[in-house]
């Protein structure tokens, strides 16, 4: 079983909190990490899948079930199907906390983010804390070499698709998943759209991998309004397989790109809508160099310390930065992101770093070695970057 880096920061939250929500695409591992932290605990626990209808049933009076499970952690599997028991879990964690059991009542884990966020925070203010689990990381894969690397780049980081017997079978996983969110998962959660038309739009976006968004450019190609692909995206990024990086904006002064840069968040997501089957496939499309990207980003993201803010900076006139992190204490950073391993950098990077006053210039590439490249720019492998973003939680 393959150690999970947020397991540490949901344990610490459980003491902390009556409710914990871990949040992440289905497939990713939350049912086994969820019942791995249960497991580990002292206390007894109790597991509800929400999308099993024997198990709602048990919640057809879930203020008498809940008082039956009153010294147990309940694990509350697909959350966003009940939406319901928000306003129920808020008066049970309050009568616990009056007869004196402070934390660690609820583990509610959720396929969707923005609805799950609006209902919890509004009903559950003060009482839950919100962790999320994304796809391997390059530390939990222990992908210290660039070939270990290049395979959870290839096949991306859910786990059963990147412990697939092979390329193919992985593949085969992938195609499975795609069509399994297209015709059940998201008409599951409302959304009433032709999975067909759905197939296009995301086959869109890994095409597009780490580009400025062009609404009317995608509507046009797939025949809806543009209004339309907003409403897509938003549920594509709802689902947490959409990462939508928005511009610097604080740099009044510059003509500044205003437009969004999308990613589909699992480099083996954007590499099966494509079709590309093995690395050679990946290494020769147009597509690698975004991929690349958004495999690196999604990464950095992950290490980076809470209260960490993202963008990307772009200008009318050349300036471009791929990746800009607001770090408090540590400052901002100015990362750019080569799939090479010699990287070379344009004059719009350096413009880039002056204009937004970086305090640290950082080039992250495919290889192995750390080293100088002038001008306070230093060029880092991803395992280093990633080592480097962890010192600053500490």
């Amino acid at each position: 079983m393959i150690a999970r880096l947020a397991e540490a920061r949901i344990r610490d939250l459980l003491a902390r909190f009556p409710a914990v929500a871990v949040l992440g695409p289905r497939q990713v591992g939350k049912t086994t990490l969820a019942l791995r932290l249960a497991g580990a605990t002292d206390a007894t626990f109790a597991y509800l899948d929400l999308e099993l209808p024997s198990h709602r049933a048990k919640l057809s009076d879930p203020e008498l079930y809940f008082k039956t499970q009153e010294d147990r952690l309940v694990i509350l599997d697909e959350i966003q199907r009940v939406p319901g028991l928000f306003e129920i879990l808020r008066g049970v964690i309050d009568e616990r906390r009056r007869k004196g059991r402070r934390n660690g009542h609820f583990l509610l884990l959720g396929s969707a983010s923005i609805e799950l966020l609006k209902q919890s925070s509004e009903t559950l203010a003060g009482r839950i804390a919100y962790s999320e689990l994304t796809p391997l990381l390059v530390e939990e894969a222990a992908a210290k070499k660039r070939t270990d690397r290049d395979r959870l780049w290839l096949r991306g980081g859910f786990p059963d698709c990147f412990l697939a017997r092979d390329d193919a079978a992985s593949v085969e996983w992938r195609e499975e998943f795609i069509g399994t969110y297209l015709e059940r998962d998201i008409p599951l959660l409302g959304p009433k759209i032709p999975a067909e038309t759905l197939r296009r739009f995301w086959t869109m976006l890994a095409h597009e991998q780490g580009t400025l968004l062009n609404a009317a450019a995608v509507a046009g190609a797939i025949g809806v309004s543009g209004q339309t692909v907003g409403r897509y995206l938003d549920l594509m990024v709802d689902l947490l397989l959409v990462r939508r990086l928005q511009p610097w904006a604080k740099n009044a002064g510059k003509r500044l790109v205003r437009s969004p840069k999308i990613y589909v968040r699992d480099s083996g997501l954007v590499h099966a809508l494509l079709g590309l089957r093995d690395l050679d496939a990946v290494l020769g499309h147009p597509v690698t160099g975004g991929s690349w990207e958004g495999f690196v980003i999604e990464n950095l993201l992950a290490a980076a310390p809470a209260g960490t803010q993202a963008w990307f900076y772009r200008t009318a006139v050349g300036a471009e930065i791929d990746l800009v992190l607001e770090i408090p204490p540590k400052g901002r950073w100015a990362i750019e992101i080569k799939r090479s391993s010699a990287p070379v950098l344009a004059k719009g990077f350096y413009f880039g770093c002056d204009d937004i006053k970086a305090t640290r210039r950082i080039v992250v590439h495919a290889g192995e070695d750390s080293y100088g490249l002038g001008d306070g720019v230093e060029a880092v492998s991803l395992p280093a970057a990633l080592a480097t973003l962890r010192e600053c939680s500490e």
